[in-house]
């Protein structure tokens, strides 16, 4: 029951044009070439040779068939067909129809119903005030944190390296876990694999010669944000006497990535003496990198 005004809702269409065989009482009907069903008679509105027909006693309808009480003959004009809907339910909406505007700036609708957890290839749209935005099911079920990843250096070397590249692999060993679509790697360049705040973790492990005296060792952690310079973001100090040959030191990072295709890392250690290893093996991390995703840019 309605006080004032009844709601005008429903899903109204109107039908393509019908041409009158003669002969013929039966006609389809179909909206952009593709059959529509509507309620009932009840739910339409049908004009013949400019007069509006009776529903049930002037046609009826079965599925998406109209027919008329008696054969249509030659010189009939159906003038149109048009549909109601239910007028107690809005339908659904056509393709391509629905805007931001008739969004809730909070509405995430990816399935009817979640009965069964999507995977990371699973999209959905969400509406971020006003504005539909799609994402990955992985960005909603991470919390923010959407990446971590690991690298180290699989063998040692010795003397200094501008960038660190070769022997590095991804961490696979004592139940290493990876989040998310990791980092690639390509002769000592990393890249990221979507936009976003990272932290970075790099830690350097060193051994110095037996006979050296003091020394300073440096892990300097090389950023570029044009894909062609590099600077040194942060930087590790180290020192050995002869009496302390190994030691390690371990620098981080907050990096915003606004672009994966200008936004880099390399690795990088300067060593006092060319003699000083760098220690590398792949089955513990002594050298390398942790890679961790913090939310968007």
């Amino acid at each position: 029951m309605y006080i004032g005004k009844t709601p005008t809702v429903g899903n109204f269409q109107v039908c393509d044009a019908i041409s009158v065989v003669n002969g013929q009482a039966a006609y389809t009907l179909q909206v952009g070439g593709v059959n529509v069903a509507p309620e009932s008679a009840n739910h339409m509105l049908v004009s013949l040779n400019g007069i509006l027909q009776k529903p049930g006693s002037s046609f009826t309808i079965s599925g998406s068939t109209m027919t008329f009480a008696s054969n249509l003959a030659t010189g009939d004009v159906i003038d149109f067909v048009q549909i109601l809907g239910n007028v107690l339910d809005i339908g659904q909406p056509s393709d391509d129809t629905v805007t931001a505007a008739k969004l809730n700036d909070n509405v995430i609708s990816g399935q009817t119903a979640l009965t069964s957890e999507p995977d990371d290839t699973d999209e959905f749209l969400v509406s971020d005030a006003g504005t539909i935005k799609r994402i990955d099911y992985s960005l909603i079920k991470g919390g923010g944190i959407t990446m971590a990843d690991s690298w180290r250096l699989s063998s040692s070397f010795t003397g200094d390296a501008n960038p660190i590249s070769s022997n590095l692999e991804r961490v696979d060993t004592d139940g290493y876990g990876q989040l998310g679509t990791g980092m690639t790697e390509s002769s000592g360049t990393f890249t990221f694999p979507q936009t976003g705040i990272y932290f970075i973790i790099y830690q350097a492990s060193f051994v110095a010669d037996a006979g050296s005296g003091a020394e300073d060792h440096f892990s300097e952690l090389l950023i570029t944000t044009d894909n062609s310079s590099y600077s040194t973001a942060n930087n590790g100090w180290t020192h050995t006497s002869s009496g302390a040959r190994y030691t390690s030191c371990v620098t981080h990072h907050i990096l915003d990535v606004t672009n994966t295709s200008n936004v880099k890392v390399r690795l990088k250690v300067n060593v006092a003496a060319s003699n000083t290893t760098t220690s590398g093996d792949s089955g513990i991390t002594l050298t390398g990198a942790t890679f961790i995703r913090l939310g968007d840019t």
